[in-house]
């Protein structure tokens, strides 16, 4: 966890570079919007050579949980999006929320409110009954503070301005206008001591360093509260000669939708990010592609390299509308990545779904993935043309492969037998010309032979060239798989 003086100190050291940062909250899984918010704060900073941060957000001690924050840095490990320093964890930070808070109080930019529940409930009702907007109007708000109850529970409040307007030019959506009368004087400092999230924040932020706020377009509504904040703290330190605390610059990305236009859900693909890797099978360049397009993108260009993105990205060039995820789409973009990786990783994936350690079946995964993976548009898709390989004789053929194997093909299965059976030179090139001259003989296409011969060695209708499934197996696997199956051969 971070101290607030090495917080302090590391932003001091970062001096005027930009520094952005992803803050979740533990409440839960990383989701997909979640992620891509955490990939354009890091391609912002490494396009600018600057720093990306972490914070965790939890504050809220009922909902935030060991096993959410681990699988926030689960995922963004897995997409490569760590971050440049030890994360900042927002709860041990509390008091010094709560020292800005009463820096606040003391110089006048707020007050404590000795409004009850019931007071505002109250209030509530009332404006609700005559359809105005409700809006704190709090007496205490210019109450002389000999005027305060010693016995009597209080908030601190910010004392917002009442007056003109605010405008935030956001690097997304442009400038940005409200109105200070529609801002509250919202509370800072709950009866507890503890700080709120309108407070937390913005302490946090300055205390990090951080230049630029790039999140949902969600947050709009909260820039324009957490600038009072920050300018007021600006007037504080400005008149005490310690220093300032600059309005960062605000980037607010819309939202996620699914590929009908709705709120993004489950039912779109709306999943966690851990769910991605280990229940689809997807890879993390194919993932972290697939997000940087999604509202962002170069040109009519569809595979991105992270290296291109860094050197690309431009914050004002993503779209102020909505992106569409759309999950086929993802995949496809999956079954890209999966031809170009590296054959040693990909079998290393497999053989943890597969649940196989030994030296040499990795070394036969490895050696087989050039010919599987042309097939595969994911991991699992990859796992499972891979399962011929391992199969334990004898080899029970699902039932489109056992509708193949009629005594007729069965028949046929031990001429191959025996052609095979003598073959010393068991290369991909001398077993094609064996099986084709055997075809070519029995005056049949070599689908007739290849078909309930892929059935006997492999159980299934579909798999890599048979050829392949032959040199890939050897010889001696070969021979017994068939002995398995046919009928009439020669020993």
């Amino acid at each position: 966890m971070a101290s607030t003086s090495a917080t302090n100190s590391a932003a001091s050291d970062r001096k005027a570079a930009v520094v952005t940062r992803f803050a979740p909250s533990p409440t839960g899984y990383l989701h997909i919007g979640g992620a891509r918010t955490a990939l354009f704060n890091w391609l912002f900073a490494r396009h600018h050579g600057g720093t990306y941060l972490l914070r965790i957000e939890d504050t809220d001690r009922a909902r935030s949980t060991e096993p959410a924050i681990e699988a926030i840095f689960d995922g963004l490990n897995w997409l490569g999006l760590g971050g440049d320093e030890a994360p900042v964890f927002q709860f041990a930070r509390s008091d010094r929320h709560a020292e800005v808070a009463n820096q606040l109080l003391a110089a006048g930019h707020a007050y404590r409110c000795y409004l009850s529940q019931a007071e505002l409930a109250a209030r509530r009702e009332a404006a609700q009954a005559e359809r105005r907007p409700f809006r704190i109007d709090s007496e205490w708000r210019e109450a002389d503070p000999t005027t305060w109850p010693a016995d009597q529970a209080y908030v601190i409040r910010i004392k917002a301005p009442r007056d003109g307007d605010t405008v935030i030019e956001d690097l997304v959506q442009g400038s940005i206008t409200v109105s200070n009368s529609e801002i509250d004087d919202f509370v800072i400092l709950r009866s507890d001591g503890t700080p709120t999230y309108m407070l937390a924040v913005v302490v946090d932020d300055h205390d990090m360093g951080v230049t630029h706020v790039i999140r949902g377009d969600d947050h709009i509504n909260n820039a324009f509260r957490q600038l009072v904040v920050i300018r007021a703290m600006h007037t504080i330190e400005q008149a005490a000669g310690t220093g300032a605390w600059p309005d960062p610059f605000y980037a607010h990305i819309p939202l996620i939708h699914g590929a009908d236009g709705a709120k993004l859900s489950k039912r779109h693909g709306a999943l966690g990010v851990d769910a991605y890797r280990d229940e689809l099978g997807l890879l993390p360049e194919a993932v972290v592609n697939y997000l940087m397009r999604l509202g962002w993108g170069h040109g009519d260009d569809e595979f991105i390299s992270r290296d291109q993105a860094v050197d690309w990205f431009d914050i004002a060039q993503v779209n102020k509308g909505a992106a569409r995820f759309d999950l086929k789409k993802l995949l496809n973009l999956n079954g890209h990545y999966i031809r170009l990786a590296d054959d040693a990783r990909l079998a290393g994936e497999v053989a943890k779904r597969l649940d196989i350690d030994g030296a040499a079946q990795i070394a036969l995964l490895t050696t087989a993935m050039p010919v599987l993976k042309l097939r595969a548009a994911d991991l699992n898709e990859l796992s499972d043309g891979a399962r011929f390989l391992f199969a334990a004789r004898p080899i029970t053929p699902d039932a489109k492969a056992a509708a193949l194997l009629t005594d007729e093909t069965r028949a046929l299965l031990g001429q191959i037998h025996d052609r095979l059976y003598p073959v010393t030179d068991w290369t991909v090139e001398a077993l094609e010309v064996v099986v084709k001259a055997l075809a070519e003989e029995c005056g049949l296409g070599l689908g007739k032979l290849a078909q309930p011969l892929r059935a006997a060695l492999t159980g299934t209708t579909t798999s890599p060239g048979i050829f392949d499934v032959l040199a890939l197996l050897g010889h001696d696997e070969v021979i017994g798989r068939i002995r398995d199956q046919q009928v009439g051969a020669t020993t």
